[in-house]
C-alpha cells in the first residue's frame, strides 16, 4: 500500500454526531427554563410578600389612627369636663349627682383605649361612650351658662343691697343720738305714777275682826295701798318695789317678804322691803294693796317709798304713838 501525506481518519478526530449535539442543547434549554421559572417565582413571591406587608401595614396604620383619634377625642372630653367643674364651684353638687355615671363611662373608655389589640367592636363601643360623655358635658355647659347668669344677677342685687345697707347705716348713725334720746324718753315715759297712797295700822282681834289703831304695841300689821297708772305702758306684768323705813332709820327687812336690793336711777343701790307684782292693763288705773307685818312696831314715823323702773313714784308717812289716834 502506498504512503500518503494525508492524515488518516481516526474516531477521535471526527466531529460529534448530530444526534449528540441536539441532546446537549435540549438539556441547556431545560436548565435555562428552570432557572427562569425559579427567578420568576422568587420575584412573584417577593412582590406578593411585599403586598401582604403593605396591606398589613395599612391595616395597622388604620387601627392606630382610629385608636389615636378616639384617645384624642376622650382627652378633649375629659379636659372640657375638668374645665367646667373645676372653674365653677357651684357645679360641684351637680357633678356629684352625675359622678357615678361619668366615672363609669370614663373607666370603660380608658379600659378599651389601653388595649393594644382592641377589636373593632370595642373601639365602636368606646366611640359611643365618648359621644355620651360629650352629651353630658354639653348639659353641664348649659348649666354653667344658666348659673353664671344667675350669679351675675345675684351679684348685681347684692351690690344694690350693699349700697342700700350703707345708706341705712349712715342714716342710723346720723340719728343714733336722736334714737337714744327717744328711747330714754319712752323708757322714762313708761314709768308708772302712784297716787292715793295710804298706810293703815291694823290691830287683829282674837275673834278675827280688824280694827284701826295707831298705838304701836297694838298694831299687828301696816296695810299699804295705792293706785298706779300709765297711759303709754303696755299691758302686762310690772314690779313695784316698796321700801318701809322704821322710826330707827332702818329699812324693814324680812326673808318672808322677799327683801333685797334695788338699783335706782338717782339714789344708787337701796334696800327694799318687798316687791309687789302688778298685772297691769293699758289705759286703766290699778289698785295695789299689801300688808307689812312685824313682831313689834316702834313708836314714831314709818316712811313708805314706792319705786318703779328705778324711779321713786310716790311716798307717804304714818306715825304710831304710845296712845291716841293720829292721822
Amino acid at each position: 500500500m502506498a504512503n500518503t501525506n494525508y492524515p488518516s481518519a481516526t474516531p477521535q478526530n471526527q466531529p460529534p454526531a448530530p444526534q449528540n449535539r441536539g441532546s446537549r442543547n435540549l438539556l441547556i434549554g431545560i436548565l435555562v427554563a428552570a432557572l427562569l421559572g425559579t427567578w420568576g417565582y422568587l420575584l412573584y413571591d417577593k412582590n406578593k410578600s411585599g403586598e401582604d406587608i403593605k396591606v398589613a401595614q395599612v391595616q395597622s396604620d388604620s387601627y392606630m389612627s382610629q385608636r389615636d383619634s378616639l384617645k384624642l377625642m376622650y382627652d378633649e372630653a375629659e379636659m372640657r369636663l375638668d374645665s367646667i367643674t373645676g372653674a365653677n364651684n357651684n357645679l360641684q353638687g351637680e357633678k356629684s349627682s352625675l359622678q357615678k355615671d361619668i366615672d363609669s363611662k370614663k373607666a370603660e373608655i380608658r379600659s378599651i383605649l389601653s388595649k393594644k389589640n382592641a377589636s373593632d367592636a370595642e373601639l365602636a363601643r368606646a366611640r359611643t361612650l365618648i359621644s355620651e360623655l360629650n352629651d353630658k358635658i354639653a348639659n353641664l355647659e348649659q348649666e354653667v351658662s344658666r348659673l353664671t347668669g344667675e350669679n351675675q344677677e345675684l351679684t348685681a342685687n347684692n351690690t344694690q343691697l350693699s349700697s342700700e345697707k350703707q345708706v341705712l347705716e349712715q342714716n342710723l348713725q346720723t340719728s343714733s343720738s336722736e334714737k337714744e334720746a327717744l328711747s330714754q324718753t319712752v323708757d322714762v315715759g313708761s314709768t308708772f305714777s302712784a297716787s292715793n297712797i295710804q298706810i293703815t295700822p291694823i290691830n287683829e282681834k282674837k275673834n278675827g275682826k280688824e280694827k284701826v289703831s295707831t298705838t304701836a304695841k297694838r298694831v299687828d300689821k301696816l296695810v299699804v295701798s295705792f293706785d298706779v297708772e300709765n297711759r303709754i305702758a303696755k299691758s302686762g306684768p310690772a314690779d313695784m318695789y316698796i321700801m318701809v323705813t322704821a322710826p330707827d332709820g332702818k329699812v324693814v327687812s324680812d326673808a318672808n317678804l322677799g327683801s333685797g336690793t334695788l338699783t335706782t336711777r338717782a339714789d344708787g343701790d337701796k334696800a327694799f322691803t318687798t316687791k309687789v307684782p302688778v298685772e297691769y292693763e293699758q289705759g286703766t288705773r290699778k289698785a295695789v294693796q299689801f300688808p307689812i307685818r312685824q313682831e313689834d312696831f316702834q313708836r314714831g314715823d314709818y316712811k313708805i317709798e314706792i319705786y318703779h323702773n328705778g324711779f321713786k313714784i310716790g311716798e307717804s308717812t304714818r306715825t304710831l304713838k304710845k296712845g291716841g289716834l293720829f292721822s
